[in-house]
């Protein structure tokens, strides 16, 4: 009986890993907690005690993206790895990185570039965006920082056409930022040369 729970279970992970795949492939979803919850609403399911982990789900993602995206998905990658660049470039001051999907090759049409940001002061970069001309809404995001919690400012510009968030951190919190959600096994973060180096041939 356990054996057969087991099996079941591990189909039952597959099933909804695909699922919130498409979700996230085909719908841009982007949160991983909303897609696997989705995706076991649309399968019908109550119990939700063997939902996929996120590395499963982001296995899946790149699954199908390479089976009915594969024309279309990687430049959509490049372009906004390109914007990544030309941000992180104009945002040195602020020793930018990059963290999500576009850093680790599951972004699409649907996502947007994330950087974090470090100055000691928010408003140091808010007056850098105006003196810059950039059109920009802010608001806040609840975030753990080491061991606590923090309301960190964000800025949402737009560059080339792609949507750009600049999470803003305090100088000295640079080593407890949030290194990215754990979808992935790659790099959680990457400095400007880094990104450059993955668009290098």
């Amino acid at each position: 009986m356990g054996r057969n729970r087991s099996r079941r279970d591990d189909n039952q992970r597959r099933h909804l890993a695909y699922l919130a795949a498409r979700l996230m492939a085909e719908e841009g979803v982007q949160d991983y907690g909303y897609a696997k919850q989705k995706a076991a609403r649309q399968a019908g399911l109550a119990d939700t005690h063997a939902l996929p982990d996120n590395r499963e789900v982001e296995a899946a993602l790149r699954e199908y993206q390479g089976l009915y995206q594969s024309e279309n998905q990687p430049a959509e990658l490049r372009r906004l790895r390109e914007v990544a660049v030309k941000v992180m470039r104009e945002f040195a001051a602020f020793r930018p990185m990059l963290v999500g999907a576009v850093l680790n090759g599951t972004a699409n049409q649907f996502s947007e570039v994330t950087l974090q940001l470090f100055a000691d002061d928010a408003k140091s970069l808010a007056l850098f965006l105006v003196n810059r001309r950039h059109r920009f809404e802010q608001g806040e995001r609840r975030v753990r920082v080491g061991d606590d919690w923090a309301d960190v400012p964000q800025f949402f510009i737009e560059v080339d056409g792609a949507p750009v968030t600049l999470a803003v951190y305090a100088t000295g919190d640079e080593h407890l930022a949030p290194r990215a959600r754990p979808e992935t096994d790659g790099p959680l973060r990457a400095r400007l040369a880094q990104v450059e180096a993955l668009l290098e041939p």
